[in-house]
Protein backbone atom coordinates (compact mmCIF):
# COMPACT_ATOMS: atom_id res chain seq x y z
CA UNK A 1 0.00 0.00 0.00
CA UNK A 2 1.31 3.44 -0.95
CA UNK A 3 0.67 7.09 -0.27
CA UNK A 4 0.01 8.90 -3.56
CA UNK A 5 1.24 12.49 -3.88
CA UNK A 6 -0.06 14.29 -6.99
CA UNK A 7 2.05 17.26 -8.14
CA UNK A 8 0.69 19.81 -10.64
CA UNK A 9 2.48 21.97 -13.19
CA UNK A 10 2.56 24.98 -10.87
CA UNK A 11 4.02 22.98 -7.97
CA UNK A 12 7.55 22.29 -9.24
CA UNK A 13 9.22 22.92 -5.88
CA UNK A 14 11.32 20.43 -3.93
CA UNK A 15 10.07 22.06 -0.73
CA UNK A 16 6.41 21.48 -1.60
CA UNK A 17 4.28 21.03 1.52
CA UNK A 18 2.89 17.66 0.38
CA UNK A 19 6.43 16.25 0.32
CA UNK A 20 7.43 17.48 3.76
CA UNK A 21 8.13 14.76 6.32
CA UNK A 22 7.16 11.91 4.01
CA UNK A 23 8.84 8.50 3.89
CA UNK A 24 10.10 8.36 0.30
CA UNK A 25 9.98 4.56 0.27
CA UNK A 26 6.26 4.55 1.13
CA UNK A 27 5.21 7.19 -1.42
CA UNK A 28 4.54 7.45 -5.13
CA UNK A 29 4.51 10.89 -6.77
CA UNK A 30 2.09 11.24 -9.66
CA UNK A 31 2.68 13.84 -12.37
CA UNK A 32 0.43 13.92 -15.41
CA UNK A 33 0.09 15.91 -18.61
CA UNK A 34 -3.63 15.99 -19.40
CA UNK A 35 -5.95 17.42 -22.03
CA UNK A 36 -8.05 19.32 -19.49
CA UNK A 37 -5.00 21.48 -18.71
CA UNK A 38 -3.65 21.95 -22.23
CA UNK A 39 -7.00 22.78 -23.80
CA UNK A 40 -9.10 24.89 -21.37
CA UNK A 41 -7.73 27.95 -23.17
CA UNK A 42 -5.70 27.92 -26.42
CA UNK A 43 -2.31 28.21 -24.72
CA UNK A 44 0.66 29.74 -26.50
CA UNK A 45 2.93 27.00 -27.84
CA UNK A 46 5.94 28.25 -25.87
CA UNK A 47 3.89 28.36 -22.67
CA UNK A 48 3.00 24.70 -23.11
CA UNK A 49 6.57 23.76 -23.99
CA UNK A 50 7.83 25.57 -20.90
CA UNK A 51 5.38 23.97 -18.46
CA UNK A 52 5.54 20.43 -19.88
CA UNK A 53 9.32 20.43 -20.21
CA UNK A 54 9.74 21.88 -16.72
CA UNK A 55 7.43 19.14 -15.39
CA UNK A 56 9.47 16.40 -17.07
CA UNK A 57 12.74 17.82 -15.80
CA UNK A 58 11.32 18.20 -12.31
CA UNK A 59 10.20 14.56 -12.35
CA UNK A 60 13.76 13.55 -13.19
CA UNK A 61 15.10 15.74 -10.36
CA UNK A 62 12.68 14.13 -7.90
CA UNK A 63 13.81 10.67 -9.00
CA UNK A 64 17.43 11.70 -8.48
CA UNK A 65 16.46 12.81 -4.97
CA UNK A 66 15.15 9.32 -4.18
CA UNK A 67 11.43 9.66 -4.91
CA UNK A 68 9.38 7.20 -6.95
CA UNK A 69 7.69 9.19 -9.71
CA UNK A 70 4.91 7.89 -11.94
CA UNK A 71 4.86 10.25 -14.93
CA UNK A 72 2.06 10.22 -17.53
CA UNK A 73 2.78 11.97 -20.82
CA UNK A 74 0.10 13.64 -22.90
CA UNK A 75 0.66 11.14 -25.72
CA UNK A 76 0.47 7.99 -23.56
CA UNK A 77 -2.12 5.67 -25.07
CA UNK A 78 -4.00 5.09 -21.80
CA UNK A 79 -4.02 8.76 -20.73
CA UNK A 80 -7.55 9.55 -19.53
CA UNK A 81 -7.26 13.27 -20.30
CA UNK A 82 -8.05 14.46 -16.76
CA UNK A 83 -6.30 14.62 -13.40
CA UNK A 84 -9.10 12.78 -11.68
CA UNK A 85 -8.93 10.04 -14.28
CA UNK A 86 -5.19 9.73 -13.80
CA UNK A 87 -5.60 9.57 -10.01
CA UNK A 88 -8.07 6.71 -10.47
CA UNK A 89 -5.65 4.80 -12.71
CA UNK A 90 -2.73 5.41 -10.34
CA UNK A 91 -4.74 4.15 -7.36
CA UNK A 92 -5.19 0.85 -9.17
CA UNK A 93 -1.56 0.62 -10.34
CA UNK A 94 0.01 1.33 -6.97
CA UNK A 95 -2.58 -0.01 -4.50
CA UNK A 96 -2.93 3.45 -2.98
CA UNK A 97 -4.25 3.75 0.57
CA UNK A 98 -4.34 7.57 0.86
CA UNK A 99 -3.67 10.80 -1.00
CA UNK A 100 -1.65 13.84 0.10
CA UNK A 101 -1.67 16.96 -2.05
CA UNK A 102 -0.73 20.62 -1.74
CA UNK A 103 -3.79 22.87 -2.06
CA UNK A 104 -4.89 24.05 -5.46
CA UNK A 105 -3.83 27.37 -6.96
CA UNK A 106 -7.10 27.90 -8.85
CA UNK A 107 -10.81 27.56 -8.14
CA UNK A 108 -11.46 24.92 -10.79
CA UNK A 109 -8.62 22.76 -9.45
CA UNK A 110 -9.85 23.26 -5.88
CA UNK A 111 -13.27 21.90 -6.91
CA UNK A 112 -11.52 18.86 -8.34
CA UNK A 113 -9.51 18.24 -5.17
CA UNK A 114 -12.60 18.67 -3.00
CA UNK A 115 -14.35 15.92 -4.99
CA UNK A 116 -11.64 13.33 -4.45
CA UNK A 117 -12.60 12.00 -0.96
CA UNK A 118 -16.06 10.96 -2.17
CA UNK A 119 -14.82 9.90 -5.60
CA UNK A 120 -12.10 7.54 -4.33
CA UNK A 121 -13.31 6.66 -0.82
CA UNK A 122 -9.82 6.95 0.66
CA UNK A 123 -8.33 9.62 2.97
CA UNK A 124 -7.25 12.80 1.17
CA UNK A 125 -5.00 15.24 3.01
CA UNK A 126 -4.88 18.71 1.47
CA UNK A 127 -1.97 20.73 2.84
CA UNK A 128 -1.59 24.53 2.68
CA UNK A 129 0.71 25.97 0.02
CA UNK A 130 3.41 27.52 2.19
CA UNK A 131 5.31 29.02 -0.75
CA UNK A 132 3.36 32.24 -0.18
CA UNK A 133 4.03 34.82 2.50
CA UNK A 134 0.35 35.47 3.29
CA UNK A 135 -2.06 32.64 4.09
CA UNK A 136 -5.70 32.66 3.02
CA UNK A 137 -6.77 33.16 6.64
CA UNK A 138 -4.38 36.07 7.12
CA UNK A 139 -5.66 37.82 4.01
CA UNK A 140 -9.28 37.37 5.07
CA UNK A 141 -8.41 38.77 8.47
CA UNK A 142 -6.70 41.74 6.80
CA UNK A 143 -9.82 42.51 4.72
CA UNK A 144 -12.18 42.69 7.71
CA UNK A 145 -13.45 46.13 8.70
CA UNK A 146 -11.83 47.78 5.66
CA UNK A 147 -14.01 49.95 3.46
CA UNK A 148 -11.49 49.61 0.64
CA UNK A 149 -8.84 47.02 -0.16
CA UNK A 150 -5.64 48.65 -1.33
CA UNK A 151 -2.36 46.94 -2.11
CA UNK A 152 -0.16 49.66 -0.62
CA UNK A 153 -1.34 48.99 2.93
CA UNK A 154 -1.24 45.22 2.45
CA UNK A 155 2.31 45.56 1.11
CA UNK A 156 3.44 47.41 4.22
CA UNK A 157 2.18 44.54 6.37
CA UNK A 158 4.10 42.06 4.20
CA UNK A 159 7.24 44.15 4.62
CA UNK A 160 6.78 44.05 8.38
CA UNK A 161 6.07 40.32 8.38
CA UNK A 162 9.04 39.43 6.17
CA UNK A 163 11.46 42.04 7.51
CA UNK A 164 12.48 42.84 3.94
CA UNK A 165 13.95 46.31 3.46
CA UNK A 166 13.18 47.20 7.08
CA UNK A 167 15.17 48.86 9.85
CA UNK A 168 13.33 47.64 12.89
CA UNK A 169 9.80 49.02 12.60
CA UNK A 170 10.64 51.60 9.93
CA UNK A 171 11.13 51.09 6.19
CA UNK A 172 14.59 51.35 4.70
CA UNK A 173 15.14 54.84 3.32
CA UNK A 174 12.41 56.34 5.48
CA UNK A 175 9.54 55.64 3.10
CA UNK A 176 7.61 52.59 1.94
CA UNK A 177 7.43 53.27 -1.76
CA UNK A 178 9.88 54.74 -4.28
CA UNK A 179 7.61 54.31 -7.30
CA UNK A 180 7.83 58.00 -8.21
CA UNK A 181 11.47 57.37 -9.18
CA UNK A 182 10.59 54.40 -11.39
CA UNK A 183 8.92 56.09 -14.35
CA UNK A 184 11.79 57.11 -16.59
CA UNK A 185 11.51 56.57 -20.36
CA UNK A 186 14.45 54.63 -21.79
CA UNK A 187 16.74 55.91 -24.49
CA UNK A 188 18.07 53.65 -27.20
CA UNK A 189 21.70 54.57 -26.48
CA UNK A 190 21.55 52.90 -23.06
CA UNK A 191 23.39 49.58 -22.74
CA UNK A 192 20.71 46.96 -22.04
CA UNK A 193 21.41 43.46 -20.72
CA UNK A 194 20.23 40.43 -22.64
CA UNK A 195 18.59 37.65 -20.63
CA UNK A 196 20.16 34.22 -20.82
CA UNK A 197 18.87 31.89 -23.52
CA UNK A 198 18.78 28.17 -22.77
CA UNK A 199 19.08 25.95 -25.83
CA UNK A 200 16.50 23.13 -25.74
CA UNK A 201 17.96 19.78 -24.72
CA UNK A 202 16.62 16.39 -25.86
CA UNK A 203 13.76 16.43 -23.33
CA UNK A 204 12.63 19.89 -24.41
CA UNK A 205 13.04 19.06 -28.09
CA UNK A 206 10.71 16.10 -27.62
CA UNK A 207 8.11 18.39 -26.04
CA UNK A 208 8.51 20.96 -28.84
CA UNK A 209 7.88 18.33 -31.49
CA UNK A 210 4.80 17.06 -29.65
CA UNK A 211 3.36 20.57 -29.18
CA UNK A 212 3.96 21.48 -32.82
CA UNK A 213 2.14 18.32 -33.94
CA UNK A 214 -0.72 18.44 -31.48
CA UNK A 215 -1.31 22.21 -31.24
CA UNK A 216 -0.32 23.39 -34.70
CA UNK A 217 -3.06 26.04 -34.77
CA UNK A 218 -2.18 27.70 -31.46
CA UNK A 219 -0.49 31.07 -31.19
CA UNK A 220 3.25 31.30 -31.06
CA UNK A 221 6.60 30.12 -32.20
CA UNK A 222 8.89 27.50 -30.70
CA UNK A 223 11.91 28.01 -32.94
CA UNK A 224 13.33 30.61 -30.53
CA UNK A 225 12.30 28.81 -27.32
CA UNK A 226 14.85 29.65 -24.65
CA UNK A 227 13.18 29.47 -21.22
CA UNK A 228 14.97 27.75 -18.38
CA UNK A 229 13.23 24.44 -17.64
CA UNK A 230 15.20 23.37 -14.56
CA UNK A 231 15.70 24.98 -11.17
CA UNK A 232 19.44 25.09 -11.86
CA UNK A 233 18.99 27.16 -15.01
CA UNK A 234 16.27 29.31 -13.42
CA UNK A 235 18.79 30.15 -10.69
CA UNK A 236 21.31 31.06 -13.39
CA UNK A 237 18.77 33.46 -14.89
CA UNK A 238 18.10 34.86 -11.41
CA UNK A 239 21.81 35.55 -10.85
CA UNK A 240 22.08 37.15 -14.29
CA UNK A 241 19.23 39.51 -13.43
CA UNK A 242 20.67 40.40 -10.04
CA UNK A 243 24.11 41.13 -11.49
CA UNK A 244 23.21 42.85 -14.76
CA UNK A 245 19.63 44.13 -14.90
CA UNK A 246 18.48 44.87 -11.36
CA UNK A 247 20.58 48.06 -10.94
CA UNK A 248 18.52 49.81 -13.65
CA UNK A 249 15.29 47.88 -13.18
CA UNK A 250 13.73 50.56 -10.98
CA UNK A 251 14.41 53.54 -13.23
CA UNK A 252 13.14 51.92 -16.41
CA UNK A 253 10.57 49.36 -15.29
CA UNK A 254 7.76 51.30 -17.03
CA UNK A 255 9.71 52.06 -20.21
CA UNK A 256 9.03 50.59 -23.67
CA UNK A 257 11.22 50.57 -26.79
CA UNK A 258 10.57 49.28 -30.29
CA UNK A 259 12.28 45.94 -30.83
CA UNK A 260 13.35 45.61 -27.19
CA UNK A 261 11.06 43.12 -25.43
CA UNK A 262 13.08 42.65 -22.24
CA UNK A 263 14.90 45.89 -21.29
CA UNK A 264 15.88 45.51 -17.60
CA UNK A 265 13.10 43.14 -16.59
CA UNK A 266 13.91 39.92 -14.77
CA UNK A 267 12.03 37.40 -16.98
CA UNK A 268 11.69 35.34 -13.77
CA UNK A 269 7.90 35.31 -13.32
CA UNK A 270 7.38 31.99 -15.17
CA UNK A 271 9.84 30.31 -12.81
CA UNK A 272 8.36 31.90 -9.68
CA UNK A 273 4.78 30.99 -10.62
CA UNK A 274 5.58 27.39 -11.58
CA UNK A 275 7.69 26.81 -8.48
CA UNK A 276 11.24 26.57 -9.84
CA UNK A 277 12.20 29.72 -7.93
CA UNK A 278 11.24 30.63 -4.38
CA UNK A 279 9.81 34.20 -4.29
CA UNK A 280 10.92 35.02 -0.75
CA UNK A 281 14.39 33.61 -1.41
CA UNK A 282 14.59 35.81 -4.52
CA UNK A 283 13.51 38.92 -2.61
CA UNK A 284 16.12 38.29 0.05
CA UNK A 285 18.76 38.00 -2.68
CA UNK A 286 17.59 41.37 -4.05
CA UNK A 287 17.90 42.90 -0.58
CA UNK A 288 21.44 41.51 -0.25
CA UNK A 289 22.39 43.30 -3.48
CA UNK A 290 20.98 46.55 -2.12
CA UNK A 291 22.68 46.30 1.26
CA UNK A 292 25.96 45.50 -0.48
CA UNK A 293 25.65 48.81 -2.34
CA UNK A 294 25.24 47.14 -5.75
CA UNK A 295 21.74 48.42 -6.58
CA UNK A 296 19.85 51.62 -5.66
CA UNK A 297 16.96 51.55 -3.22
CA UNK A 298 14.31 52.35 -5.84
CA UNK A 299 15.30 49.24 -7.83
CA UNK A 300 15.37 46.90 -4.84
CA UNK A 301 12.17 48.22 -3.29
CA UNK A 302 10.38 48.32 -6.65
CA UNK A 303 11.16 44.70 -7.41
CA UNK A 304 10.33 43.46 -3.92
CA UNK A 305 7.02 45.36 -4.06
CA UNK A 306 6.04 43.50 -7.23
CA UNK A 307 6.65 40.14 -5.55
CA UNK A 308 5.52 40.43 -1.91
CA UNK A 309 3.17 43.31 -2.71
CA UNK A 310 1.31 42.81 -5.98
CA UNK A 311 1.83 39.07 -6.39
CA UNK A 312 0.67 38.24 -2.87
CA UNK A 313 -2.12 40.81 -3.03
CA UNK A 314 -3.67 39.54 -6.26
CA UNK A 315 -3.59 36.00 -4.89
CA UNK A 316 -5.47 37.23 -1.84
CA UNK A 317 -8.02 39.05 -4.00
CA UNK A 318 -8.51 35.96 -6.19
CA UNK A 319 -9.46 33.71 -3.28
CA UNK A 320 -11.33 36.46 -1.43
CA UNK A 321 -13.53 37.32 -4.43
CA UNK A 322 -14.61 33.76 -5.18
CA UNK A 323 -15.14 31.79 -8.40
CA UNK A 324 -17.80 34.23 -9.62
CA UNK A 325 -15.15 36.98 -9.91
CA UNK A 326 -14.50 35.91 -13.50
CA UNK A 327 -17.99 37.15 -14.47
CA UNK A 328 -17.33 40.73 -13.27
CA UNK A 329 -18.15 43.37 -15.88
CA UNK A 330 -18.65 46.76 -14.22
CA UNK A 331 -18.78 48.68 -17.52
CA UNK A 332 -21.03 46.12 -19.26
CA UNK A 333 -18.41 45.83 -22.00
CA UNK A 334 -19.38 43.38 -24.74
CA UNK A 335 -17.22 44.04 -27.80
CA UNK A 336 -15.45 40.87 -29.00
CA UNK A 337 -11.66 40.62 -28.99
CA UNK A 338 -10.27 41.86 -32.32
CA UNK A 339 -8.41 39.35 -34.47
CA UNK A 340 -5.18 41.35 -34.22
CA UNK A 341 -4.83 40.25 -30.58
CA UNK A 342 -3.96 36.83 -32.03
CA UNK A 343 -2.00 37.95 -35.10
CA UNK A 344 -0.37 41.25 -34.14
CA UNK A 345 -1.42 42.65 -37.52
CA UNK A 346 -2.51 46.21 -36.81
CA UNK A 347 -1.25 49.60 -37.93
CA UNK A 348 -1.23 50.80 -34.31
CA UNK A 349 2.50 50.38 -33.72
CA UNK A 350 2.33 50.08 -29.93
CA UNK A 351 -0.12 47.20 -30.16
CA UNK A 352 1.77 45.48 -32.96
CA UNK A 353 4.94 45.67 -30.84
CA UNK A 354 3.38 44.35 -27.63
CA UNK A 355 1.41 41.59 -29.36
CA UNK A 356 4.21 40.77 -31.79
CA UNK A 357 6.67 40.08 -29.00
CA UNK A 358 3.97 38.12 -27.18
CA UNK A 359 3.64 35.88 -30.24
CA UNK A 360 7.41 35.50 -30.45
CA UNK A 361 8.30 35.09 -26.77
CA UNK A 362 5.09 34.37 -24.79
CA UNK A 363 6.20 37.40 -22.80
CA UNK A 364 5.45 41.11 -22.37
CA UNK A 365 6.28 43.18 -19.34
CA UNK A 366 3.68 44.62 -16.98
CA UNK A 367 3.36 48.07 -18.58
CA UNK A 368 2.90 46.61 -22.05
CA UNK A 369 0.14 44.41 -20.64
CA UNK A 370 -1.50 47.14 -18.57
CA UNK A 371 -1.07 50.28 -20.67
CA UNK A 372 -0.97 48.93 -24.24
CA UNK A 373 -3.04 45.76 -24.73
CA UNK A 374 -5.04 46.29 -21.54
CA UNK A 375 -5.58 50.02 -22.02
CA UNK A 376 -6.83 49.50 -25.56
CA UNK A 377 -9.22 46.75 -24.41
CA UNK A 378 -10.58 49.03 -21.68
CA UNK A 379 -11.06 52.04 -23.95
CA UNK A 380 -12.62 49.99 -26.75
CA UNK A 381 -15.06 48.25 -24.40
CA UNK A 382 -13.83 44.72 -25.08
CA UNK A 383 -15.53 41.92 -23.15
CA UNK A 384 -13.38 41.56 -19.99
CA UNK A 385 -13.87 37.79 -19.83
CA UNK A 386 -12.50 37.45 -23.36
CA UNK A 387 -9.59 39.73 -22.42
CA UNK A 388 -8.91 37.55 -19.36
CA UNK A 389 -8.89 34.36 -21.43
CA UNK A 390 -6.46 35.94 -23.89
CA UNK A 391 -3.98 36.90 -21.18
CA UNK A 392 -4.34 33.45 -19.60
CA UNK A 393 -3.63 31.79 -22.94
CA UNK A 394 -0.71 33.78 -24.27
CA UNK A 395 1.74 34.39 -21.41
CA UNK A 396 4.12 31.79 -20.01
CA UNK A 397 3.70 33.09 -16.45
CA UNK A 398 -0.12 33.16 -16.55
CA UNK A 399 -2.02 31.06 -14.04
CA UNK A 400 -5.56 32.10 -13.25
CA UNK A 401 -4.94 33.13 -9.62
CA UNK A 402 -2.37 35.75 -10.67
CA UNK A 403 -3.67 36.64 -14.14
CA UNK A 404 -7.40 37.07 -13.46
CA UNK A 405 -7.20 39.86 -10.83
CA UNK A 406 -4.51 41.61 -12.86
CA UNK A 407 -6.51 41.58 -16.10
CA UNK A 408 -10.09 41.77 -14.87
CA UNK A 409 -9.44 44.00 -11.85
CA UNK A 410 -6.32 46.06 -12.52
CA UNK A 411 -6.42 46.31 -16.31
CA UNK A 412 -10.16 46.33 -17.11
CA UNK A 413 -11.57 47.69 -13.80
CA UNK A 414 -14.31 45.12 -14.36
CA UNK A 415 -14.65 44.49 -10.63
CA UNK A 416 -15.72 48.11 -10.12
CA UNK A 417 -12.76 48.99 -7.92
CA UNK A 418 -12.30 46.02 -5.60
CA UNK A 419 -8.64 45.70 -6.58
CA UNK A 420 -7.64 49.07 -8.04
CA UNK A 421 -8.59 52.60 -7.02
CA UNK A 422 -9.20 53.83 -10.58
CA UNK A 423 -9.32 52.59 -14.18
CA UNK A 424 -5.89 52.59 -15.83
CA UNK A 425 -7.12 54.45 -18.90
CA UNK A 426 -4.81 56.69 -20.90
CA UNK A 427 -4.61 58.50 -24.21
CA UNK A 428 -1.72 58.29 -26.65
CA UNK A 429 0.19 60.92 -24.65
CA UNK A 430 1.08 58.36 -21.95
CA UNK A 431 2.35 55.87 -24.53
CA UNK A 432 4.39 58.61 -26.20
CA UNK A 433 5.89 59.66 -22.88
CA UNK A 434 6.96 56.15 -21.85
CA UNK A 435 8.05 54.73 -25.21
CA UNK A 436 9.34 55.42 -28.70
CA UNK A 437 6.39 53.58 -30.24
CA UNK A 438 4.65 56.71 -31.48
CA UNK A 439 7.64 57.84 -33.54
CA UNK A 440 7.34 54.66 -35.62
CA UNK A 441 3.54 54.74 -35.99
CA UNK A 442 1.45 55.60 -39.02
CA UNK A 443 -0.83 57.61 -36.72
CA UNK A 444 -0.01 61.00 -35.21
CA UNK A 445 -0.16 60.92 -31.41
CA UNK A 446 -0.74 64.67 -31.26
CA UNK A 447 -3.91 64.56 -33.36
CA UNK A 448 -7.22 63.77 -31.70
CA UNK A 449 -9.49 63.53 -34.74
CA UNK A 450 -8.98 63.02 -38.45
CA UNK A 451 -7.62 60.14 -40.56
CA UNK A 452 -4.11 60.29 -39.02
CA UNK A 453 -5.22 60.79 -35.40
CA UNK A 454 -3.96 58.28 -32.83
CA UNK A 455 -6.99 56.04 -32.03
CA UNK A 456 -6.13 56.06 -28.33
CA UNK A 457 -6.94 59.77 -28.10
CA UNK A 458 -10.56 59.74 -29.19
CA UNK A 459 -11.13 56.34 -27.56
CA UNK A 460 -9.93 57.77 -24.24
CA UNK A 461 -12.41 60.63 -24.27
CA UNK A 462 -15.19 58.36 -25.48
CA UNK A 463 -14.45 56.08 -22.51
CA UNK A 464 -14.56 59.07 -20.15
CA UNK A 465 -17.88 60.29 -21.58
CA UNK A 466 -19.47 56.85 -21.86
CA UNK A 467 -18.76 55.95 -18.24
CA UNK A 468 -19.32 59.34 -16.60
CA UNK A 469 -22.16 58.11 -14.41
CA UNK A 470 -20.00 55.35 -12.93
CA UNK A 471 -16.71 57.24 -12.63
CA UNK A 472 -17.37 60.92 -11.95
CA UNK A 473 -17.46 60.47 -8.17
CA UNK A 474 -14.16 58.60 -8.15
CA UNK A 475 -11.71 61.10 -6.56
CA UNK A 476 -8.86 59.88 -8.76
CA UNK A 477 -10.89 60.67 -11.88
CA UNK A 478 -11.62 64.29 -10.95
CA UNK A 479 -9.00 65.80 -13.28
CA UNK A 480 -10.12 63.97 -16.47
CA UNK A 481 -13.71 65.09 -15.87
CA UNK A 482 -12.65 68.67 -15.26
CA UNK A 483 -10.77 68.59 -18.56
CA UNK A 484 -13.82 67.08 -20.28
CA UNK A 485 -16.03 69.83 -18.90
CA UNK A 486 -13.69 72.53 -20.23
CA UNK A 487 -13.92 71.25 -23.81
CA UNK A 488 -16.13 72.98 -26.32
CA UNK A 489 -19.26 71.04 -27.17
CA UNK A 490 -18.19 70.78 -30.79
CA UNK A 491 -14.89 69.14 -29.76
CA UNK A 492 -16.74 66.67 -27.58
CA UNK A 493 -19.04 65.72 -30.42
CA UNK A 494 -16.11 65.36 -32.83
CA UNK A 495 -14.12 63.17 -30.45
CA UNK A 496 -17.01 60.85 -29.74
CA UNK A 497 -17.92 60.61 -33.42
CA UNK A 498 -14.33 59.79 -34.36
CA UNK A 499 -14.18 57.10 -31.67
CA UNK A 500 -17.45 55.57 -32.85
CA UNK A 501 -16.23 55.45 -36.44
CA UNK A 502 -13.11 53.62 -35.31
CA UNK A 503 -15.09 51.16 -33.20
CA UNK A 504 -17.48 50.42 -36.03
CA UNK A 505 -14.53 49.47 -38.24
CA UNK A 506 -13.11 47.39 -35.39
CA UNK A 507 -16.25 45.23 -35.41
Amino acid sequence: MALLIPIFGDQLSHGLSSLAGQDKKACVILMAEVDEETEYVPHHKSKMVYILSAMRHHANDLRSAGWTVDYVKLTDAENSGSFTGEIARAIERHKVSALCVTEAGEWRVKAMLDSWPDRFDIPVEIRPDDRFLCTHAEFESWTKDRKQLRMEFFYRDMRRKSGLMMNGDTPEGGQWNFDAENRKPAKRDLAMPTPLHFAPNAVTQDVIQMVERRFAGNMGETTKFGFAVTREDALRQQKHFLDHALPNFGDYQDAMLTGEPFLWHSILSPYINSGLLDPLELCRAVEVQYRAGKVPINAAEGFIRQVIGWREYVRGIYWHAGPEYVESNAFAATRPLPEFYWTGKTDMHCLSQAIGQTIEHSYAHHIQRLMITGNFALLAGLNPKEVHKWYLAVYADAYEWVELPNSLGMSQFADGGMLASKPYAASGAYINRMSDYCTHCSYDVKQRTGPKACPFNALYWEFIARNERKLRKNPRMAMPYKNWERMADADKVALRAHAQQFLEKLG
